[in-house]
């Protein structure tokens, strides 16, 4: 179930960590990124902006299609845009959404055809999808959706295609470097490194025929956003 994985995000944080735990286990990772990942685990690489839906599209059919299909898709690429609702520009807000909820949703639809009959698909969430915030109304309204999406894709394609829902905690990535202080995490804070949540994401990958892991709660065991 490893060769062929397609991740999004696959550049950087947990999408590279995917890559790395992937091409570890003696799989092929296929990537989707604005940056080309400098890692030499990737099989393949398409260059994408994941808010323009339909670009993404495109490049899960070239990406698939140089590579012989695909056999799993990881939707690791995400963003954030932190602030009140009225501080936070419409432009900035609409994006987290359209990479988040709307990327997701664009390339899932795009790698449905190539994953019937056993493929699988693990999306990623977020404890900021089950659990509301101040100061993050794009974030928690696209990661709330990716929730609500990936259940309702499961229902769909139960029986052809194996869903994962994943609700990561913070990690400790470059995900909070552009924030302002207040809205980054302390240095004492407890996160864990992405590794761990690709390590549940590969065990999701490679369960057999038959049998699926729903969904998964990945945080450490001190973090504040979970429960």
């Amino acid at each position: 179930m490893l060769d062929q994985v397609l991740v999004t995000g696959g550049a950087s944080g947990l999408g590279a960590a995917v890559v790395r735990a992937v091409h570890e286990l003696g799989g092929r990772p296929l990537v989707l990124d604005k940056a080309a990942p400098s890692a030499a685990e990737v099989a393949d690489f398409e260059s994408v902006d994941l808010s323009d839906t339909r670009a993404a599209e495109r490049a899960v059919k070239a990406i698939a299609e140089r590579n012989g299909g695909l056999r799993a898709v990881v939707t690791a690429a995400g963003t954030d845009a932190c602030g009140r609702l009225d501080h936070v520009s419409g432009a900035d807000w609409d994006r987290v959404v359209m990479v988040n909820l709307l990327g997701t949703a664009a390339v899932v639809r795009a790698a449905l055809p190539f994953l019937e009959g056993g493929g699988r698909v693990v999306t990623i969430a977020s404890t900021l999808g089950v659990k509301a915030v101040s100061d993050a109304t794009a974030y928690c309204a696209s990661k709330f959706g990716v929730v609500g999406f990936t259940r309702a894709l499961a229902a769909e394609t139960a029986g052809r295609v194996g869903v994962t829902l994943v609700i990561p905690g913070g990690m400790r990535t470059h995900f909070f470097d552009d924030r302002e202080e207040r809205y980054r995490p302390p240095d004492d804070s407890k996160l864990n490194p992405p590794e761990r949540v690709a390590d549940a994401i590969v065990f999701a990958l490679r369960q057999p025929e038959g049998c699926e892991v729903r969904e998964l709660v990945v945080a450490h065991s001190e973090e504040g956003s979970w429960p």
